[in-house]
């Protein structure tokens, strides 16, 4: 073994019923090395992670850690073992201090007490060691989602582990945040500690990596020096094609937009107090409409207040020519109106659920408990569009949290189409997913437009949008700053207007 390599992982193999997730799969980590470990969701990445960590048990293969055999049993014998993960999810206690945090389990004592100053004396010198902007007594839950992930990492870091991995940890992080996490790294790398860096973010990966390896269907296709492996060659690579032009996504859509009968959607002054200053928006059947903006600009918002999940307090709303008043989801949903939100984690997939259970359950929501489906309605809807999305699972019967997550995001999907709605809400759809998946939900996004629906679709991605949408508009600070259509729907335009608004808006 090379006296530089601290991890190497050979000929790993890992079955679930009915599914081989890893076939025969190396992975090789060095001292002082950020290495991404790519591919697109159900490639394998979180498998080989967890079965490094212990979370599954080593079926066949070997883990080589400093030249010693080793196989965990769980993620404490991991830690011990000298690898600590950090996930996007921070596994550790809000209600404690940083402090209390950074030594949970490990406090130095005096005697049979927890020494208190030599744990503040510790974490303060720690904290300052890895330039993290936190007060050791600072409760964890008031620090930002970034400072929160910087202390797990600190706290490993000061396990004296060997071994870093970085489960999607910039997912919801904004830039600032994200190249302060980078710096962490970069300055971990210099202390000759490998990193294993899991993203989706190809632009990251060339900012802080070294190497690069590629997952695919559970098999590995390569390991890269990310300065030899070009961005195109890293997508086709994950993909396992060369990748069409994907500005070319819209070609063979027409679309079909019907501004001769009713919008869809009419909103006249429509607000919510705190969170979305009064705005008008119109949606013809076949459109799809993009929401851009900064974060917390309120994108998020302006669709919560069309679909009653923060409920107007002022202007008015018509669907389909009619005015309507919309107190909550439900009556959205009877108006014809589908919704997947921004975090499928939290207000999307029902973890303990099949996937069946997840696809049905918007539309036995909306027929109501003295309408209940037939098990055979349920299985044929499941099964269509399992076959329609082309669902990666098992079976129908699966639970969904045993989905990658872009299969997980699919179900949402396939449980707002199944309720066959006139005016579709697609809030990040494609946030955390690999771009092949992206792709496949680009592509239905158009078809339904075709199909005469009407979409609005949100995303931090502007070049997706600009593959998808007809029109967009744009808004800063809750407030509905510009539109943009036709020749103006380009980078550069939807930028100024951001950063600027419209001539004469000084809001």
């Amino acid at each position: 073994m090379d006296r530089d390599v601290v991890l190497e992982m050979r000929n790993i193999t890992k079955t679930f019923p009915g599914v081989k997730s890893l076939s025969n799969v190396d992975f090789t980590l060095r001292k002082g090395e950020i290495h991404a470990l790519m591919g697109e969701n159900g490639a394998g990445k979180s498998t080989l992670i967890k079965v490094l960590t212990g979370v599954y048990d080593l079926e066949e293969g070997s883990i080589v850690m400093d030249g010693q055999n080793i196989v965990n049993h769980s993620p404490e014998e991991a830690q011990k073992n000298g690898i600590s993960t950090v996930y996007q999810e921070v596994n550790l206690c809000p209600n404690l201090t940083v402090k209390e945090n950074l030594f949970i389990g490990r406090e130095p004592r005096k005697g049979r007490l927890i020494d208190w100053k030599e744990v503040k004396k510790r974490s303060a010198d720690l904290l300052r060691e890895l330039e993290i902007d936190a007060d050791p007594d600072q409760m964890l839950g008031d620090c930002s989602l970034a400072v929160q992930q910087m202390i797990a990492i600190a706290r490993a870091v000061d396990m004296q582990c060997k071994v870093l991995i970085l489960d999607e940890p910039t997912s919801s992080l904004d830039d600032e945040e994200v190249e302060k996490l980078f710096r962490l790294m970069r300055m971990l790398r210099d202390k000759e500690v490998g990193i294993i860096f899991v993203t989706h973010f190809l632009e990251q990966v060339y900012a802080v990596c070294d190497r690069i390896t590629v997952l695919r269907n559970g098999e590995l296709v390569g390991e890269y020096k990310a300065s030899e492996l070009p961005r195109v060659q890293l997508v086709a690579k994950m993909l396992g094609k060369n990748l069409d032009d994907l500005a070319d996504i819209k070609s063979g859509h027409e679309g079909h937009v019907d501004t001769e009968g009713p919008a869809v959607i009419e909103a006249d002054d429509l607000g919510h107090s705190g969170t979305i200053h009064p705005f008008d928006l119109t949606i013809h059947k076949g459109e799809v409409i993009g929401l851009t903006g900064l974060l917390g600009s309120g994108r998020s918002e302006m669709v919560r207040c069309i679909y009653g999940a923060d409920k107007a307090d002022q202007g008015k709303l018509k669907v389909d020519g009619k005015e309507v008043k919309i107190n909550k989801p439900l009556d959205a949903m009877h108006l014809g109106m589908a919704y997947l939100p921004e975090d499928r984690k939290k207000d999307g997939i029902i973890d303990e659920l099949s996937v069946r259970e997840n696809i049905i359950i918007a539309l036995q929501a909306k027929k109501g408990m003295f309408h209940l489906m037939s098990r055979k309605e349920m299985e044929d809807a499941a099964d269509k569009f399992i076959d329609l999305l082309d669902i990666k699972t098992a079976d129908r019967e699966t639970p969904i949290k045993s989905l990658s997550g872009g299969n997980q995001q699919k179900v949402i999907i396939a449980r707002w189409l199944l309720t066959n709605p006139e005016y579709l809400i697609l809030d990040e759809p494609t946030r955390g997913i690999d771009i092949g998946t992206k792709t496949e939900i680009q592509k239905l996004v158009l078809d339904l437009a075709d199909q005469g629906k009407a979409v609005t679709f949100i995303s931090s991605e502007i070049e997706e949008m600009l593959r998808t949408c007809s029109r967009m508009e744009v808004l800063r600070d809750g407030y509905k700053v510009g539109e943009l259509s036709g020749d103006q729907l380009n980078q550069a335009e939807i930028m100024k207007t951001i950063a600027g608004g419209e001539e004469g808006d000084n809001k």
